[in-house]
């Protein structure tokens, strides 16, 4: 059941990414950068996500000195396809053009991508290498997350401005509200999923005798 929370998990973050993407009031500060590479350099927005985890894959061991974290760049890959699988599906369906819609839109991308990483990480399996990163710096540093975490921010931001990345208040609603949102779902989904792993087992245990 983990692998089975784990794929809903990342199912459920880009779907949330890519309404943020589709409202057109600006994303987070990375995954506009995603879209700024797509559009001034070609290729998809999930490609772009998969060579930038195997980038930062590399740094990252070259930062501690440890052989690559491989199972990051599995998370990566399956995220970057789930990235271009709902920007396709969505591009057809949702086109908001009113701000209402837009912001009905957005709302709902930051809310569905909190659900859907508080899932992925409840299962503790391969974070993926823009976490491990803040991780690494925090220690290097001698900082807390919050400081680590912003100083990433402010460099995809950089890079999103001059790539022409969609950046707008939603990046800002993004970085502002995107870990108040995560804190506010991971203990309640953390329960439920812990008691529907709890339940699934036992029922599977019954089955077999």
């Amino acid at each position: 059941m983990k692998y089975a929370f784990y794929i809903i998990g990342i199912l459920l973050l880009t779907l949330g990414i890519s309404l943020t993407i589709q409202s057109d009031l600006g994303t987070s500060p990375f995954d506009a950068m995603l879209v700024g590479l797509s559009r001034s350099v070609g290729l998809t927005v999930g490609s772009w996500e998969i060579i930038l985890a195997g980038l930062m894959m590399g740094c990252n061991s070259v930062l501690i000195k440890k052989k690559p974290e491989v199972l990051g760049l599995v998370t990566a890959i399956v995220t970057g396809i789930g990235i271009d699988l709902w920007l396709f599906l969505l591009d057809r369906l949702i086109t908001p053009e009113l701000w209402q819609n837009k912001a009905v839109c957005f709302s709902m991308g930051l809310i569905v991508t909190g659900i859907g990483t508080a899932t992925y990480l409840h299962t503790n399996f391969a974070p993926i290498p823009v976490d491990r990163l803040t991780l690494i710096l925090k220690e290097l540093i001698g900082t807390n997350l919050f400081f680590s975490r912003t100083l990433i921010y402010l460099f995809f931001l950089i890079l999103a401005i001059m790539l022409n990345g969609p950046i707008g208040i939603g990046t800002i609603l993004t970085v502002c509200l995107g870990g108040l949102i995560l804190n506010f779902f991971m203990p309640p989904l953390g329960r439920v999923l812990d008691s529907l792993t709890i339940n699934l087992s036992k029922s599977h245990h019954n089955l077999k005798k």
